[in-house]
């Protein structure tokens, strides 16, 4: 780890330390007579002793394997007990006291609480299974002692009941994270849905006010291009009322931006088409554009969504129609644009790989941008070899997508 606090970052050395300590400590207390140390100190006490430091060393893997750790200082203090009672091999200073170290203090904590993550029913159950064994060790219930086995509990109560708080402590606090963490998203679209909520109401007001203002402005230039005695007042007047005009037309248009287009929209118009006809051919699909009429008419909103329709057509060519031909048609007038993609059969059998990628639902979705710009979108196969004709019908075999959409998106008072 390279961020948190210092002793996040270098958990290793911190158990280092502390299995240290608790081996200066448990060896300090033993030979002060603390514990089970007896008077006169044989062979058979220090090796011990020296048990006894390797078991409280054994700390520095509390995390690690915190079970092992309990199961070591639990057979150190379960061999002192039997050395002392029943064996009689060991004559303790005090034979009312704790053999067990006090290095069991740290060690009953790690298995309740460290890989937690990993951790299972049966794992906890386990775990709980050996503290209550180092529990029965350190109590020692064959030598009955009120004193021995209050202290003894307490020993090693405490750490497993630390290490449940805890770990409780911090499974709610990440609850809690994760409950801001979800309010935040949220509070995050509901921003979006107010964002386009205002610009749908801002769409309807400049369409009320504005266009209102604009075309008034325009009739009263047509009156005075009528009625003005002279030709250059007429000429002003001319170049007033077209001037209004070409306002009402953007002004349409940026109304059908504001109510329809996601903000950040970057899809490209109808200047794409020869880009993605280009890749069709690159990719060795024989494909021809024919283009009829001033690609200018069609305005951004339209175009954007026309290089959908051609971009999913295509798409689902090379999917599910290896070795066909295709032929692109768009017809730009005053009132609509036309687009028809129409492919040949296909001579080859389509790749499993390649025809089940996506989701099935690129036409449908194209119906739906279709709808909002008040445009219709019709799809289908078709049967004897020819193209769609003008009705709608197909001619010819293989299949063919036909988008009729408005030069522009109608506002609110050409819907009315």
């Amino acid at each position: 780890m390279t961020d948190g606090p210092w002793h996040c970052r270098h958990r290793l050395a911190v158990d280092v330390a502390i299995a240290a300590a608790f081996v200066l400590l448990d060896t300090g207390l033993t030979l002060a007579g603390a514990t089970w140390w007896p008077d006169r100190p044989g062979p058979l006490a220090w090796t011990l002793l020296g048990a006894q430091a390797l078991a409280c060393a054994s700390l520095a893997a509390r995390r690690t394997a915190p079970l092992t750790v309990v199961a070591v200082l639990g057979a150190f203090t379960l061999a002192v007990s039997l050395l002392v009672f029943p064996a009689g091999l060991l004559t303790p200073r005090h034979p009312g006291g704790i053999w067990a170290p006090f290095a069991t203090l740290p060690a009953a904590y790690g298995p309740l609480f460290y890989r937690r993550d990993r951790c299972g029913p049966r794992n906890r159950r386990t775990a709980y299974a050996v503290l209550a064994a180092l529990t029965l060790v350190v109590m020692r219930p064959w030598e009955p002692s009120l004193t021995t086995m209050t202290i003894g509990l307490l020993r090693t109560a405490v750490g497993p009941l630390l290490a449940l708080y805890f770990d409780t402590r911090r499974r709610l606090l990440r609850a809690l994270v994760e409950r801001a963490e979800r309010a935040e998203r949220e509070r995050h679209l509901l921003a979006e849905r107010a964002r386009a909520e205002e610009r749908a109401r801002l769409a309807g007001e400049m369409h009320d006010v504005v266009t209102h203002r604009v075309s008034l402005m325009v009739l009263q230039a047509g009156a005075l291009k009528v009625t003005a005695p002279d030709e250059g007042t007429r000429r002003a007047a001319e170049e007033l009322r077209a001037a209004g005009c070409q306002a009402l037309e953007e002004l349409r248009d940026l109304v059908g931006i504001l109510r329809t287009a996601p903000e950040g929209d970057r899809t490209p118009s109808v200047a794409g088409f020869a880009e993605l006809v280009a890749e069709s051919v690159a990719v060795g699909i024989p494909t021809e554009l024919i283009e009829e009429g001033d690609p200018s008419l069609a305005s951004p909103v339209v175009g954007r969504t026309a290089y959908r329709v051609l971009r999913e057509a295509l798409t689902n060519v090379r999917k599910h129609a290896p070795g066909a031909t295709v032929r692109v048609s768009v017809a730009y007038d005053s009132a609509r644009v036309r687009l028809t993609v129409h492919n040949t059969a296909p001579t080859g059998t389509p790749a499993a790989a390649l025809a089940g990628t996506g989701s099935g639902l690129g036409i449908a979705r194209l119906r739906q941008r279709m709808e909002l710009v008040h445009g219709t979108l019709r799809a289908g196969p078709c049967t004897d070899g020819g193209s769609c004709t003008d009705g709608g019908s197909c001619t010819g075999g293989g299949f063919s997508v036909e988008a009729t959409l408005p030069a522009f998106v109608p506002t609110a008072e050409a819907e009315a």
